[in-house]
């Protein structure tokens, strides 16, 4: 029996470990489920890929928790702690020392490598079933499972949108003579539309559903935090989407009469239209289950936060926002926490 079960090992995961021993939790209460501990979803498919967040604030992610040691790890290590903090990076310069926290946290708990297929409460205990059908028992679950792109049901091949962000990957799917349909108009699918360009894909129709918007950095506060285009995105979409226009690119409105026109003249399709929270544990015996955005629970003993599961925040303009990232991971989970330890099943 354990006291906490935790399960995913991404950015999420690790601070949640982190935290719990932070507050006094014992280690040997933590059970940390992950298939690699190679920090997600972010170390297995999103690295090569530029990130919209300043060196800093990762840099404060990694000092966020006495349990990571991280003050521990030469600085020379890490190529993070000598780049300009107010600059953004490739998300390869954290997934290093993210996986250095990793295999320091996995010292002190107690690790299982293996797939939680599904969970269910009995006699105020969630019982986690695993891929070789045994069985762990924990008072508390904290779902970190991370989020797959959504996706739509055109016929069309699909290019994953995390291999089209990446300017190595998509040559592998480009040929002179296609024709790409990109759905969206986020971070995702500015860096696709990027790479596009940058490959000189013949034609490239982007389907949109709002101006773009960009973040604005104040002393204090950013607008648009969550919702605006940053760093090497944002550069690029001023300059060429707002500004000069490539030749081979046409954006349209992504209402149903542009969508039957534009859509057929494409061979291929990238969708950029965000992500969704994996299947994956199964929550039985609860029928359909959903979270409280703003603190995380889901049921009692159970609890989920991360791209999954994101909190949701009222900026100073009263505007309700997800937040998504590092440091938001850390600000979220100072405020439930204590909220957690009171909600046990």
């Amino acid at each position: 029996m354990y006291g906490w079960a935790v399960i995913g090992a991404g950015p999420a995961g690790i601070a949640t470990v982190g935290k719990l021993i932070d507050h006094g939790v014992p280690t040997k209460e933590i059970l940390w489920i992950d298939p690699r501990f190679s920090v997600g979803d972010l170390g297995q498919l999103w690295s090569n890929i530029p990130s919209n967040t300043k060196v800093k604030l990762f840099l404060k992610f990694l000092r966020a928790s006495s349990a990571f040691d991280y003050k521990q790890c030469p600085p020379e290590k890490h190529q993070i702690n000598s780049t300009n903090p107010e600059t953004t990076c490739r998300l390869s310069m954290i997934v290093e020392p993210l996986q250095w926290v990793t295999e320091n946290l996995l010292k002190k708990v107690v690790p299982r490598k293996d797939i939680a297929e599904s969970i269910y409460l009995k006699d105020r205990n969630w019982h986690i079933s695993f891929r070789n059908s045994e069985e762990a028992l924990a008072k508390n679950i904290i779902l970190a499972i991370g989020a797959e792109p959504k996706k739509l049901s055109y016929s069309h091949p699909s290019i994953p949108i995390e291999e089209a962000m990446d300017d190595h990957k998509i040559k592998h799917h480009l040929e002179k003579t296609d024709k790409i349909a990109i759905f969206g108009s986020s971070h995702s699918a500015i860096l696709a539309l990027r790479n596009l360009c940058n490959n000189n894909v013949n034609q490239i129709i982007n389907f949109y559903r709002s101006p773009l918007r960009y973040a604005v950095y104040f002393e204090n506060w950013i607008l648009f935090d969550d919702t605006g285009l940053k760093g090497e995105a944002a550069e690029w979409a001023r300059q060429n989407i707002d500004g000069d226009m490539p030749e081979n690119l046409i954006r349209v409105y992504a209402n149903q009469e542009n969508i039957e026109h534009y859509l057929p003249q494409c061979n291929k399709v990238i969708y950029a239209i965000g992500f969704e929270a994996r299947s994956l544990p199964i929550i039985k015996n609860l029928g359909h289950v959903t979270y409280q955005e703003r603190c995380g629970i889901i049921a009692p003993g159970l609890f989920g936060l991360g791209i999954a599961f994101p909190e949701v925040k009222a900026n100073r303009f009263n505007i309700l926002e997800y937040r998504v990232g590092l440091w938001k991971f850390i600000e979220y989970l100072h405020d439930v926490l204590p909220i957690w330890f009171n909600y046990p099943a």
